[in-house]
C-alpha cells in the first residue's frame, strides 16, 4: 500500500494516517498491507452494511484490493478460484472480465491519479 492510499483511507475514515497504520495496517517485508481479523482471516475493513457483507472503504480501497480477486494465487487453479469465491461475496457476481481487462487491472497501481485525470474526485468509485 502506498503513502497516498494510506492518506486517502485515513481521510475517508476521519482518522490520522498514524492511527490507521497503528490500528489497521501491518508491514510484511517492504510492503504495507491491511490486517486481517484473527478469528476469521477477513480483512479488517470487511463488514456489514444494511445486512450485507461488503468493503467499508470501497470508494478508497487500495490497489491490493482493487486487483482482488485477480491475484496470482487465486488464478493458479480452478480450486484456488473456488476457494476465493467462498471467502468473498463479490466474486462471480457482476460482469465477466476478459483476460486483457484483468491484465490492465493488475497493472493499475496509481488509481487515484487516473481518477483525477478522468474528471472524477479523488477516491470516487
Amino acid at each position: 500500500m502506498t503513502r497516498p492510499e494510506i492518506e486517502l483511507i485515513a481521510e475517508f475514515l476521519g482518522i490520522s494516517a498514524g492511527r490507521l497504520k497503528r490500528d489497521y495496517l501491518k508491514r510484511i517485508g517492504l510492503r504495507t498491507t491491511i490486517v486481517e481479523r484473527e478469528s476469521t482471516k477477513d480483512c479488517a475493513f470487511l463488514g456489514k452494511i444494511g445486512g450485507r457483507t461488503q468493503c467499508l472503504i470501497y470508494e478508497v480501497r487500495p490497489s491490493q484490493c482493487r486487483s482482488w480477486p485477480f491475484w496470482p494465487s487465486n488464478l493458479a487453479s480452478g480450486k484456488a478460484w473456488n476457494e476465493a469465491t467462498s471467502k468473498c461475496p463479490g466474486v462471480n457476481r457482476g460482469r465477466l472480465y476478459s483476460y486483457e481487462e484483468i491484465q490492465e487491472i493488475k497493472k493499475l497501481k496509481r488509481w487515484w491519479q487516473q481518477e483525477q485525470t478522468e474528471g472524477g474526485q479523488t477516491g470516487s468509485a
